[in-house]
C-alpha cells in the first residue's frame, strides 16, 4: 500500500492563506537543538516582515546563521479542513528607514483593526498604551529574504 500524499495548494490558495492569517511560527536553526518560536507577521508587497524584541535567543540565532524555516496554517477544530504553508530562506534585520516605517506602520494598523491590546506584551509593549504606541526607533523589523522553498499542502476535497 502506498502513502496518500496530500493535495498541493495553488498559489493563489496560499496567498489568500497568507493574507487572511497574522500568525506563523518560525524555527531558527538553534545551537543543539532546533529553536521554534510564535511570531505575527505582515505583508508587503509579497514580503513577510517580522517585529522582533531586540533581546533573546533569537537575534543571536539570527546572527549565528540566519536561515529558517516558517510555517502558516490554518485549521478546523476537528482537523477535517487544513492548510499548511512552509517557506525556507533566510532572516534579515531591516535597516531601511522607510522599509522599517512601513512595515512597523502596517503591525499597528492591523493591530488596530481586530488584535487585542493584550497582544502587545508579546511585542514589548505595554498593552495598557494601545497600538498607537507600536513606534519607535528601537524596534527591530526582520524580513524573509531569499526564499528557496514554499510549500503549500492541503487537507483532500
Amino acid at each position: 500500500m502506498s502513502p496518500f500524499k496530500l493535495p498541493k495548494m495553488s498559489d493563489k490558495e496560499i496567498d489568500e492563506l497568507v493574507s487572511k492569517q497574522n500568525m506563523c511560527r518560525i524555527a531558527f536553526k538553534g545551537d543543539n537543538y532546533p529553536y521554534l518560536a510564535p511570531f505575527r507577521y505582515v505583508r508587503i508587497d509579497g514580503t513577510l516582515y517580522f517585529h522582533f524584541t531586540d533581546y533573546g535567543k533569537k537575534m543571536k540565532l539570527i546572527d549565528q546563521d540566519d536561515r529558517a524555516c516558517v510555517q502558516i496554517e490554518t485549521y478546523q477544530p476537528d482537523l477535517s479542513q487544513y492548510n499548511f504553508i512552509s517557506y525556507r530562506g533566510h532572516l534579515k534585520k531591516v535597516d531601511e528607514d522607510e522599509e522599517r516605517k512601513k512595515a512597523i506602520k502596517q503591525f499597528r494598523e492591523t493591530g488596530k483593526n481586530g488584535i487585542s491590546p493584550k497582544f502587545l506584551a508579546a511585542h514589548g509593549f505595554n498593552p495598557k498604551e494601545g497600538w498607537d504606541d507600536f513606534y519607535g526607533d528601537d524596534l527591530v523589523i526582520i524580513k524573509l529574504v531569499d526564499i528557496v522553498e514554499r510549500v503549500g499542502l492541503k487537507s483532500p476535497d
